[in-house]
């Protein structure tokens, strides 16, 4: 399913160019630009999604606003509304780039590792990403986060100072979600079947058993723990069309207390632990990648995450329960797992609405069909 694009340009200033006539890219991912900024044919940066065809991705005709320095001829004359937006990205203005990829080469030469090419990767409301590269291949990687995002670096050091070969080492911090990371060789395993799964269960189990009994060292990682209040917020809208949503909302303090009963303590979440966030080498390194969802919650949560889509879940659940009977003595994950998989569904949910409240409604496409698809998910699993 290719995807065809259009770019509007402006200059670093923010002046209108115009557009560069629609060309064609076989990735249909909008948040993927790499292959948009090759095909470009001029030294263009993404800035932000500005319109689609469709209601989500992925594929169809995608319009985004983009950065140049050149003035490239052969433009159309298409406008774009450039008015600021109180909740746009920083890498999403004119000249936002230019700000971030200063900083990383600043950074990158104090520590000898410069000169680099940046390649742009990857630019939504969720991040923007370059890929840093010397004479001999990809050095590091620079990101950028939102706000509710920021607290990343400083999970990857909490993650590291536990198991420091399971998360990318953070070459430097800075200002508006900024940060550059050692680059990982290997590949990301989507799509990783149940032996992965169970290695990276195994590789993060002392991570969180670590911190179950050390939440205070957690200041500043969101709290999603079991909190009645945000599912029912984020349920109410739907709860006459979605089938056994308002079941499941109704049981909500029975199946919360019983949950509780477990005795599975709250530590420190992944928020977002499938094998397309792990990236994996030909021995057997393995890194764990993507920490912005990351939060103090049920470790059932990650469970359920990683396991989602095995056709053969049984032994991963098996190993991460044994894992945590013998930490928590007289607890009982499997049962755990069982009462919080459509909890599951309801806290994805309420995540993406957290999205959809930060971020300007141009890109809301990216997230808003998100929302009825896990609490559909949530009332199916009842």
């Amino acid at each position: 399913m290719p995807r065809t694009v259009t770019l509007v340009l402006v200059d670093p200033a923010g002046e209108l160019l115009g557009a560069l006539p629609p060309f064609t890219v076989d990735s249909p991912w909008w948040q993927e630009v790499a292959e948009v900024v090759a095909g470009a044919g001029a030294d263009v940066t993404v800035l932000r999604l500005l319109h689609a065809d469709r209601a989500a991705p992925p594929g169809g005709h995608v319009t985004y606003l983009a950065e140049t320095r050149d003035r490239p001829a052969g433009l159309i004359p298409l406008g774009a509304d450039l008015v600021p937006h109180a909740q746009r990205a920083p890498w999403a203005e004119p000249g936002g780039p230019g700000a971030t990829l200063a900083w990383a080469s600043g950074v990158l030469d104090r520590l000898g590792l410069g000169p680099v090419t940046p390649r742009q990767q990857r630019t939504w409301n969720l991040s923007a990403i370059w890929r840093m590269d010397g004479p001999d291949g990809p050095v590091a990687w620079l990101k950028q986060v939102p706000g509710f995002f920021a607290h990343e670096p400083a999970v990857l050091g909490l993650v590291a100072s536990v198991e420091p070969d399971l998360v990318p080492y953070v070459l430097a911090s800075g200002q508006a979600g900024r940060m550059l990371l050692a680059h990982v060789p290997g590949e990301d395993r989507y799509g990783a079947g149940a032996d992965l799964c169970e290695r990276i269960a195994e590789a993060f189990h002392p991570v969180q058993a670590h911190f179950a009994g050390r939440l205070d060292a957690l200041t500043g990682v969101p709290d999603k723990r079991l909190d009645i209040d945000r599912f029912v917020n984020v349920a109410a809208p739907y709860l006459g069309g979605i089938p056994g949503l308002a079941e499941l909302i109704d049981g909500l303090p029975a199946r919360l207390a019983d949950v509780a009963a477990c005795g599975l303590p709250d530590t420190l979440l992944h928020g977002d632990l499938h094998p397309g966030n792990v990236r994996t080498d030909a021995g057997d390194g393995l890194v764990v990648v993507d920490w912005g969802d990351s939060a103090i919650g049920n470790p059932a949560f990650d469970l359920l995450r990683l396991i989602d889509g095995l056709e053969t879940p049984g032994p991963v659940i098996e190993g991460w329960a044994r894992r945590w009977r013998a930490t928590v003595p007289g607890c009982d994950p499997e049962r755990a797992v069982e009462l919080l998989r459509p909890v599951a569904g309801l806290l994805s949910a309420a995540t993406y609405a957290g999205f959809l409240a930060h971020i300007e409604q141009s890109e809301w496409p990216y997230h808003a069909g998100d929302v009825p698809e896990c609490l559909a998910a949530a009332g199916a699993a009842m």
